[in-house]
Parts: structure tokens; sequence; C-alpha cells
């Protein structure tokens, strides 16, 4: 590794908030506590707001920004794929923005890496499965999962019987061909999974508080036989 992608990631680290030592940096990283030491004492001369010191740890005062350093071919290689597959594959805003990603990413890139990223061989193209109801449908349970708010819809499942459901939304999962919600499902009191394509009249209600044993964590925790109920 790079010194310059050390200290990088030494600042990424110390971002948390959270106490670490330099012990615990260094097998992250896989240096010498010494190694460790000298880039700490070189970071805090720039500038960088760390405070501590040796033996006991480190932490960095909120409201730093790291400055930007460029992309190696190989995560550029990752970053356009990614994009891609987002703008072929995600909501309708997701894809939007994917696009203005790619235009970004080119714009700031060195000639070599700039066609680097043309040269990436990677390329989706929306299914026929994926309409504009079901991007916007995206949109919508991404934005309410990262602002927990519960949501209440139609739902058809696979046998075709309708239920009214009220969810507090946990995250959105692709499959390769389907998008499915997981969240916890108020009326069956426990986790469920539910295709967004058979999702209908979707609303946005009220914020929730994760409580125990209904936040994601939890969800994750469970035996696969009954994740998928």
């Amino acid at each position: 590794m790079r010194r310059a992608d050390r200290l990088f990631q030494i600042v990424q680290y110390l971002r948390g908030g959270r106490l670490t030592t330099a012990a615990m940096l260094a097998e992250k990283l896989e240096v010498t506590k010494r190694t460790i030491y000298r880039d700490i004492a070189d970071l805090m001369s720039t500038g960088v707001p760390i405070e501590g010191e040796a033996g006991v740890g480190y932490i960095m005062r909120e409201g730093y920004e790291v400055p930007p350093l460029m992309f190696t071919a190989d995560e550029i290689v990752a970053l356009v794929a990614g994009a891609r597959l987002v703008r072929a594959f995600g909501g309708a805003s997701m894809a939007e923005h994917a696009e203005e990603a790619l235009v970004k990413i080119e714009a700031v890139l060195p000639e070599d890496l700039r066609n680097r990223a043309g040269q990436v061989g990677v390329h989706a193209l929306p299914g026929a499965d994926l309409d504009a109801e079901t991007r916007t449908a995206l949109d919508v349970l991404e934005a309410a999962a990262n602002t927990k708010h519960r949501i209440e819809f139609a739902y058809q499942d696979e046998t075709g019987a309708a239920s009214e459901r009220v969810v507090r939304p946990l995250g959105i999962w692709f499959w390769g061909k389907v998008w499915t919600l997981v969240g916890w499902c108020e009326m069956r009191q426990g986790f469920r999974m539910f295709r967004v394509d058979r999702m209908r009249e979707i609303e946005t209600l009220d914020t929730f508080r994760d409580e125990k044993g209904q936040s994601l964590r939890d969800f994750y925790a469970q035996p696969d036989d009954r994740r998928n109920r």
C-alpha cells in the first residue's frame, strides 16, 4: 500500500469518533505500531485534528474533511461498472444520479485514467420487468428506509392473495432480476421480504425508532428459513 493511501485510511478509521489504538490501526493496515506513530505524527503536523498519544489511543474531532485522493485504475473500473448497473437497474432518481456521477468521474480524471474509464467492459441494459412504476417505487422505498418512515402499501403475493401492509422498511435488495424490500411487518409482527414489483399504492407514513428485535441486525441474526418466510 502506498504511504498516501495508508494516511488516507488512517483518517477514515479515526473519523468514526471512537478512540482507536495504534495496535488496532497497525493490525488493520498490516504495518508496525512504529509506522502508525510516525504516520499520525505527520498527519498532526499538517493540521489534521487528531488528539491522543501513544499507549492510550487516538481520536479525531468531527468536521474534518478529507482532501480528495485520485482513484486507482481498479477503483475506476469498480465505480464505472457500479454506476452503469445502478443506471440500468436502480430507481428513477438513482439512475439519473448514476449518470451524473459517471460524468463527474470522467471530468476529474487525468487522461490515462479517463481512457481506462471509457474502456470498462461492463455494460448493463434494463430488463423488461423493470417498469417506470417499479423504478419510482425503488426511490420511495430507499428514502423511507434511510429516514426511518413507516410505509403502507397494497401487496399481492405469488399465489395472487392481496393484502394491505404497514411496514417499517429496513432496506432494498437486488437479486439480479427483481428487487425486494426487507422490513418489519406490523400485521405479521415479524420480518418479511416483499417483491417491489408486486407493491402498489405506496404511501409514506410517520417515522419510527429502532426497537429491540426489529432492526436490520436482528434480521441478519435470524436463521435463513425464518428470514425468507
